[in-house]
C-alpha cells in the first residue's frame, strides 16, 4: 500500500464507518460536528401552550454512529431550551425493537407531543398510528410512512440534494458523459434521489455504464471491492455518482487504489468535518457534494412542531433546503471543518425556514 493510499484508508476508517441504514430502514449518517453545550437563552413573550409550564416532548431516535446525531440532537436541544420544551430522548442506537418499545414508553407517558427521528417502516408506523389515535400531536422527521393522517412529515429536500450536485456533474463533464451510480435501493432517501438520477440522466444524455452499491454495517468499506470491480470493468467512466457519504467514501478509497484521481471524478451527498476532510486531501477526486447541516435541521423540526402546537403551522409538510458545496469552494475558502463552512455559507443555518417572530432559529 502507497503512503497516499494508507492514508485515505485512515481516513475512511476514521470518518465514522458505522452501522447505519437509511429512512426506511431508516438510518443515515450526514454528519456535521458536535454542538457546542453553551447556555440557550429562552424566548420571551411565547403563545400558549409554551407561556406557562414547559412543554414535554418525547424525541424518539434511531441513531447510529458518526457525528450526525449528535449534532442533530444537540440542535433539537437547544431549540427546545429555547422554547420552553422539556425534550426527554430516548435512542434506539440501531435497534429496531428498541425503538418500538421506546415509542410504545413514550406514549404511555403521555407527552404533549412526540417526535420520531428516524426509523424502520414497518416498525414504527403501527406505533405513531397508535399516538395520534390517543391524540399525541407527532413530528417526524426522515421516516417514510404509507399513511401521514395527523402527522408532520419533515425531511431534508432529498430531490434538491441530488439536483444540486447532479447540475455540477453535467457542468464538469458535459451531456453524453459516461457516468457510473453507486448506492442501494430500498432507503427512502437513496430511493429519491436516484430517481433525480434517473431523470438528469434522460435529460443529458448521460451514458450510465453501471450501477452498483450497498448499505451494511460497514458501507465505506464494503462498498470498495465493488467499485473496484465496475472501474476495472468499465474503464471509460468519467464521473460517478454516490448520494450517501459513508459510500462516497469507499468510491473515493477505490478510485485512488486504481490511481484514477485524475480521470475519474467522484460526487456525493452529505458533508462532515471527516468529509471535508476527504474531499480537501491532495488529490481528492471528490469534487461536490450536497447537503444540510443536520444541527439546524434538528432545530428545524422542534420549530416546526413547535409551530404546530401554537396553530401557526400552515401545512403539514416541511422539507429543508440543501446547499451544493465544491471541492474549489472549500479549498478557496480555506475552510477544513462545517463550522467554518456555516459562516462562509450562512444558509445552512436554515435561519428562514419554520420561524416566527417569538420563535427564531437556534442551533447547536
Amino acid at each position: 500500500m502507497s503512503v497516499r493510499s494508507h492514508r485515505w484508508a485512515t481516513l475512511v476508517a476514521t470518518a465514522g464507518i458505522a452501522a447505519l441504514a437509511l429512512t426506511g430502514c431508516a438510518q443515515q449518517n450526514t454528519a456535521a460536528p458536535a454542538a457546542s453545550a453553551a447556555p440557550v437563552q429562552k424566548a420571551e413573550n411565547l403563545p400558549a401552550p409554551f407561556d406557562g409550564a414547559p412543554v414535554k416532548v418525547a424525541l424518539v431516535q434511531q441513531s447510529g454512529a458518526g457525528d450526525f446525531f449528535t449534532a442533530w440532537t444537540a440542535g433539537a436541544k437547544a431549540q427546545a431550551a429555547a422554547v420552553n420544551i422539556d425534550l426527554t430522548v430516548y435512542d434506539a442506537r440501531n435497534d429496531n425493537a428498541k425503538q418500538a418499545s421506546d415509542l410504545e414508553q413514550a406514549i404511555a407517558a403521555k407527552p404533549d407531543a412526540i417526535i420520531v427521528d428516524h426509523g424502520q417502516t414497518d416498525t414504527i408506523e403501527p406505533r405513531v398510528r397508535e399516538a395520534v389515535d390517543a391524540g399525541i400531536p407527532v413530528i417526524v422527521y426522515d421516516l417514510a410512512l404509507e399513511d401521514t393522517t395527523g402527522v408532520v412529515v419533515t425531511s431534508q429536500s432529498d430531490a434538491s440534494m441530488a439536483q444540486g450536485v447532479l447540475d455540477q456533474l453535467v457542468k464538469d463533464n458535459g451531456e453524453g458523459a459516461k457516468v457510473g451510480l453507486v448506492s442501494a435501493e430500498g432507503f427512502a432517501p437513496l430511493d429519491r434521489r436516484k430517481k433525480v438520477w434517473d431523470e438528469v440522466v434522460a435529460k443529458n444524455g448521460l451514458d450510465q455504464l453501471f450501477f452498483t452499491g450497498k448499505v451494511t454495517e460497514s458501507t465505506a468499506t464494503d462498498n470498495i471491492p465493488l467499485v473496484d470491480a465496475a472501474l476495472k470493468a468499465n474503464p471509460g467512466v468519467q464521473a460517478i455518482f454516490a448520494p450517501y457519504d459513508e459510500i462516497t467514501k469507499g468510491v473515493v478509497q477505490a478510485v485512488l487504489q486504481n490511481n484514477l484521481q485524475d480521470k475519474v471524478k467522484v460526487y456525493g451527498i452529505d458533508i462532515s468535518n471527516a468529509d471535508i476532510e476527504v474531499i480537501t486531501a491532495d488529490g481528492s477526486p471528490w469534487v461536490a457534494t450536497s447537503a444540510t447541516d443536520p444541527s439546524a435541521v434538528g432545530a428545524g423540526v422542534v420549530r416546526a412542531l413547535a409551530l404546530k402546537l401554537a396553530g401557526q403551522l400552515t401545512e403539514d409538510t416541511v422539507q429543508f433546503p440543501a446547499v451544493t458545496i465544491t471541492r474549489d469552494f472549500l479549498i478557496e475558502k480555506g475552510i477544513t471543518n462545517v463550522a467554518q463552512l456555516r459562516e462562509a455559507e450562512p444558509s445552512l443555518l436554515l435561519n428562514d425556514t419554520v420561524v416566527a417572530d417569538w420563535l427564531p432559529a437556534v442551533s447547536g
